[in-house]
């Protein structure tokens, strides 16, 4: 088998916020930021090398070692793990990791790694997993490898973005649909340079709090409950206050998805003003129901609104990391050189910004 390139793009989310693993919606975008894994077959071993993530890491083909892996490397292991598990061939790669995510920026960084270990791995091999079975060896390749308890969100938009379209996933009963995004809007991303990584912030402890949430209402999904119906069985069930708040923004946030999608598809064309409205009410729910945000992803929304956004709001896990913003496609890169300009006067830190274009899932190319 010759040598390819596979690139998984990372993602943004449009709307949709901590939603995905309680089986909620979401709206992400695939974009054109992302990792590629450049190599060949090895008979014998993974060997992988990055300078976008340091180091090099060097296992048998079912992800094993003779010593403790560390960093990205525990990654690549616990995929080639899990791919093992469902019957991969013993089968290696020998090649290289490039990236053009920024770590720790809410982009997903990670499940574009795994996504594209995962298939280049599954090309060597001559082995395939439908793309959801992949996203879920993905899926739990994060929790394995770092302890993180994340969704499905992550690794279903690398691998079934569209282009020119958002997702709309129910991650829940995992039907999946393709919104159109408006051609005269661009995708801008602001990063905070606060940087994260969900393993050592609050990510763990707000879903064990949102979790006493759930529990008030059984085997209900909050995706299929009105606020008041969430709010009035927590209350009858004892819930606490930070509970209930963890789950008051589940519940509104998957109003928000529907409201967002129905915006994007009226049919004179986008609801820009119903978007706008839904972004900054999204933001003020994680800043102050589900507390994941930062004063400085607080004033980059604040910011991007003042500067004419048509919508913004913080994107992500949280505590750190970036905004998304939709703008005026003509002037999406001013907007984002006069923002990244007062964020730095009116911040003790320097941004970083990104005008995305909304692209296909994760693909494989000759080399």
């Amino acid at each position: 088998m010759t040598a390819a390139a596979v690139f998984a793009p990372a993602r943004v989310n449009l709307i949709g916020e901590h939603t995905d693993y309680s089986g909620g919606l979401v709206l992400p975008v695939a974009i054109d930021l992302g990792v590629t894994v450049r190599g060949e077959p090895d008979a014998e071993r993974i060997r992988l090398r990055s300078q976008a993530f340091g180091d090099s890491v060097v296992l048998d083909p079912d992800g094993s070692a003779g010593e403790p892996v560390s960093g990205w490397g525990r990654y690549v292991a616990a995929v080639a793990s899990l791919l093992a598990d469902r019957g991969r061939p013993a089968a290696g790669i020998d090649g290289v990791i490039e990236s053009t995510v920024p770590a720790g920026a809410g982009l997903s960084s990670s499940a574009a790694l795994d996504v594209a270990v995962a298939l280049a791995l599954c090309r060597a091999a001559a082995f395939e997993l439908p793309a959801l079975a992949l996203a879920k060896v993905a899926q739990e390749a994060e929790r394995r490898a770092v302890g993180v308890p994340c969704g499905l969100m992550d690794p279903a938009t690398a691998l079934l973005g569209r282009r020119g379209h958002a997702l709309l996933l129910d991650c829940g009963t995992e039907e999946h649909r393709a919104v159109p995004l408006p051609s005269g809007l661009a995708i801008v991303v602001l990063d905070s340079g606060v940087r994260h990584e969900l393993e050592h912030s609050g990510y763990a402890e707000r879903r064990a709090e949102l979790e006493r949430g759930l529990a008030a209402i059984g085997q209900r999904r909050p995706a299929d409950l009105t606020l008041a119906e969430a709010e009035d069985m927590a209350r009858r069930a004892g819930v606490d206050e930070i509970p209930l708040r963890r789950l008051r923004h589940v519940v509104s946030e998957n109003e928000r998805v529907r409201r967002c999608v129905a915006a994007l598809e009226e049919p004179g064309g986008p609801d820009l003003s119903t978007l706008g409205r839904v972004f900054r009410e999204g933001h003020d729910s994680l800043r102050d129901e589900f507390e994941v945000s930062i004063p400085e992803l607080d004033l980059l929304v604040d910011l991007a609104y003042e500067h004419g956004a048509v919508a913004a709001r913080m994107t992500g896990g949280g505590f750190g990391g970036s905004i998304v913003a939709l703008v005026e496609a003509n002037r999406a890169a001013a907007f984002a050189t006069d923002v990244k300009a007062s964020y730095a006067a009116r911040s003790a830190r320097t941004g970083a910004s990104f005008v995305c274009a909304a692209v296909d899932g994760a693909a494989v190319s000759s080399t």
